[in-house]
């Protein structure tokens, strides 16, 4: 089984039953050999990888700057099933970006503008002050994309399909690029 397949049959699956949103995952980045991960939203599936949205002065931002190697892993407790994807992340085009971030509710467009995300502030209030500086900037305007608001899509290098059941004998398998073509293996769990 192509891997792509099974992450879309198992994704929809977590769609149609999953109590919470199926299309957080965590993501781990890394610099100067030092881990890092959080929760994002998967915004889009392509059929040669998986695209999410950010901040690209971020900390994750600026980790993907320097090591573009990602690790996504999608967790549906009710399901127990568990999806572990590693890859390169490559930065999608303006177009792409542009159409995605119209699709936006206003004020979250306006959110992308006003937060200088993960720099230091003095209160909230700052963030509030930044929010309303930018609803009157674009009153009666479309808010246009941040420059720095970007679509990173990781392009798989490995997938790990784990389903969970009694006793510790979880089902593990792994797929893994050989010479262009998916290979698998059955992992111990």
């Amino acid at each position: 089984m192509n891997p792509f397949n099974k992450f879309n049959k198992w994704f929809n699956l977590a769609k149609e039953t999953f109590e919470f949103d199926p299309t957080a995952f965590a993501l781990s980045s890394s610099s100067n050999n030092k881990p890092d991960v959080r929760m994002v939203l998967l915004k889009k599936i392509l059929p040669d990888g998986y695209i999410f949205f950010t901040n690209i002065n971020s900390n994750k931002g600026k980790q993907f700057n320097k090591n573009n190697n990602l690790a996504m892993c999608f967790y549906w407790e009710s399901l127990k099933k568990q999806i572990r994807i590693s890859g390169r992340g490559l930065i999608i085009d303006d177009k792409e970006s542009d159409l995605y971030f119209s699709s936006r509710p206003r004020k979250s467009q306006l959110g992308a503008w006003a937060s200088k995300q993960s720099s230091v502030i003095k209160n909230r209030k700052v963030l509030i002050n930044r929010f309303q500086k930018y609803e009157k900037k674009f009153e009666n305007n479309q808010v246009t994309r941040p420059p720095y608001w970007i679509g990173i899509k990781i392009v798989p290098r490995t997938f790990e399909f784990w389903q969970g059941d009694q006793f510790r004998l979880h089902e593990r398998e792994l797929y893994y690029l050989r010479k262009k073509v998916w290979q698998k293996k059955i992992l111990s769990p």
